[in-house]
């Protein structure tokens, strides 16, 4: 799968507006995400209003992606969906992944920024969208198309790095 090896970080985007169909492939490529006991615990909040997007990316410094996206995925998780609750974030991360990599698949850029340690955002985003208290923010993803630096292969194996039977 190509998309695993092209994959990076795309922080800059065309004024290009994503299609509706692009948008639920992403959709459903999350949700296609393992989940730990198939709790599924991720809800989507899509942003696509630039009034909106301006506003979210003032969330945290590190958000700034986010103004000038074509969209923005706000992964949320639902506690209520919590079977084994240490286990919720890498059931997110996987889904966040997935969209990640579908990105890549439909020729998109996107940009993961995690939340889940700045309670600042967490509040920022709980308020601006009226979240009820079982709904955790987890991260944002600003979506669009790529404006110069494209998805591109860049070598990270390193055999000294993996250890077989013995350290």
């Amino acid at each position: 799968m190509k998309e695993i090896f092209i994959r990076r970080s795309i922080r800059k985007f065309k004024d290009t507006p994503v299609k509706k169909e692009k948008i639920d492939q992403l959709l459903r490529a999350a949700m296609q995400a393992p989940s730990a006991l198939n709790q599924q615990p991720w809800e989507f909040i899509v942003v696509e209003s630039k009034t909106a997007l301006q506003k979210l990316s003032k969330a945290m410094p590190d958000a700034k992606p986010v103004s000038n996206s074509e969209l923005t995925i706000i992964l949320v998780a639902n506690s209520k969906k919590f079977r084994y609750e240490p286990d919720w974030m890498m059931d997110m991360s996987a889904a966040a992944q997935n969209i990640l990599l579908e990105a890549v698949h439909l020729d998109l850029g996107a940009v993961w920024m995690s939340i889940t340690s700045v309670d600042s955002a967490i509040n920022y985003v709980r308020e601006m969208y009226e979240l009820p208290s079982d709904i955790r923010p987890f991260a944002f993803i600003a979506i669009g198309y790529p404006e110069s630096n494209k998805n591109q292969f860049i070598d990270r194996y390193h055999a000294e790095k993996i250890h077989y039977e013995k350290w």
